[in-house]
C-alpha cells in the first residue's frame, strides 16, 4: 500500500465517493463522511457561485459537530472538485473560497496546474487528479499533485478507455503514492479488487446516485435502479470530452443513442450556458446493474461495508 497523507490515511473504508456533477449537494457530502467515505462534490454545483461559502461552512460545522459527538468514530474528510479547464472562469474564486475554509482534500480535473497545487498544499490540503491514461498521470505528479484518480473504462461521466488492470499497473510501474481507482464500482467486492489491482481507494459514483440524499430526480435514480450496463452510452456530444450517459436519457431529450453525433473537441464548456442545455443527459457508469433500489447514503455504505468484510473473510477462507 502506498504512504498515504494525513487526510487519507485512517479512512474506515478506502472508498471516495466521486464528485458528480449537479447531483452532489451538502447532504450527501455529508452523510457519505459520516458513513465513513471521502464525500466529495464539484465546486460548480454551488450556483450562483456566492452558494460556495455556504455550502463549505455547513459542511465544515456540521462535521465539526459530529466529530466533537463521536470522538471515537469520526467523520471521514472531505472533498471539492475543481474543473481546471479554460471554459471555467469560476476557478480562481472557488479556489480562494476553499483556502478560506482549508478544504482537506482537492479533485482537481481536466487540467492540472503547479501553482493551484501549491496554494492547496500552502494551507495543509492534498491534491488528487483526475486522469485516463499514463501520459496526463506523469503530468499530474510532475506538476505537484499528490496523487492520482485513475478513470478506467466504465466510469460515469467523463471516462476513459483503458482497462483498469493495464491503467493501475502502468501507474505503478513508476508512482508509489496514493492512487483511487474508478469504472464501475459498486459493491464491496469491487473495492476489495481494486485494492488487489494496486489502488489505494475505489471511486465511486453512480451508485451514490440512487441515494436519498443525492441532488437526482425521482426518475433519474428509478433508471439507475432500473438499468444495467447495456444501458450506457459512451459520447463526446454533450460536453466536448467523452463520458458514459443513460440512454434512456438520450432518448427522453428525442435522440437516438446509437446514432449520436461527434462534438468538436475544441468546444468544451462546464460551466456555462451550453452545460445547461444538455442538465436532462444523465451521466452513469457500467457498474450499476448491482444498484436495486434507492436508500439512504449510510444503508449503501453499510452494506458496501458488510460486503467488503464478506470479500476479504473469502479470500482468507
Amino acid at each position: 500500500m502506498s504512504r498515504l497523507p494525513g487526510a487519507l490515511a485512517h479512512l474506515p473504508l478506502p472508498i471516495i465517493g466521486s464528485p458528480l456533477f449537479i447531483i452532489s449537494n451538502p447532504q450527501l457530502v455529508i452523510a457519505q463522511c459520516q458513513a465513513g467515505v471521502v464525500g466529495a462534490m464539484p465546486a460548480l454545483n454551488a450556483r450562483p457561485a456566492a452558494q460556495l461559502e455556504d455550502w463549505l461552512a455547513e459542511i465544515t460545522e456540521t462535521l465539526a459537530a459530529y466529530n466533537l459527538a463521536h470522538p471515537d468514530n469520526p467523520a471521514a474528510p472531505f472533498a471539492i472538485n475543481q474543473i481546471v479547464h479554460k471554459s471555467n472562469d469560476r476557478l480562481e474564486h472557488d479556489l480562494e473560497v476553499c483556502a478560506r475554509f482549508k478544504v482537506p482534500i482537492i479533485i482537481t480535473s481536466l487540467g492540472a496546474r503547479e501553482d493551484l497545487n501549491q496554494a492547496v498544499h500552502g494551507w495543509g490540503g492534498v491534491v488528487l487528479h483526475d486522469i485516463i491514461n499514463n501520459k496526463f498521470a506523469h503530468k499530474a505528479i510532475e506538476k505537484g499533485a499528490d496523487g492520482l484518480v485513475a478513470v478506467a473504462t466504465g466510469a460515469g461521466g467523463h471516462a476513459g478507455v483503458k482497462s483498469p488492470f493495464a491503467l493501475i499497473q502502468e501507474i505503478r510501474q513508476w508512482f508509489d503514492g496514493p492512487v483511487a481507482l474508478s469504472g464501475a464500482i459498486s459493491t464491496g467486492g469491487a473495492v476489495l479488487a481494486a485494492q488487489a489491482m494496486g489502488a489505494d481507494f475505489a471511486y465511486i459514483g453512480s451508485a451514490f446516485i440512487a441515494t436519498e440524499e443525492a441532488r437526482a430526480s425521482v426518475a433519474y435514480k428509478q433508471a439507475i435502479v432500473d438499468g444495467d450496463s447495456d444501458d450506457i452510452v459512451y459520447s463526446n456530444l454533450f460536453t466536448g470530452v467523452h463520458g458514459n450517459y443513460l440512454a434512456p436519457s438520450i432518448r427522453a431529450a428525442g435522440m437516438d443513442p446509437d446514432n449520436l453525433p461527434e462534438s468538436d473537441p475544441s468546444k468544451m464548456n462546464f460551466g456555462g450556458d451550453k452545460s445547461k442545455a444538455w442538465k436532462d443527459i444523465w451521466g452513469c457508469g457500467q457498474g450499476i446493474g448491482t444498484v436495486d433500489k434507492v436508500q439512504t447514503t449510510a444503508a449503501f455504505v453499510a452494506q458496501l461495508k458488510q460486503e467488503y468484510a464478506a470479500a476479504r473473510q473469502r479470500l482468507l477462507a
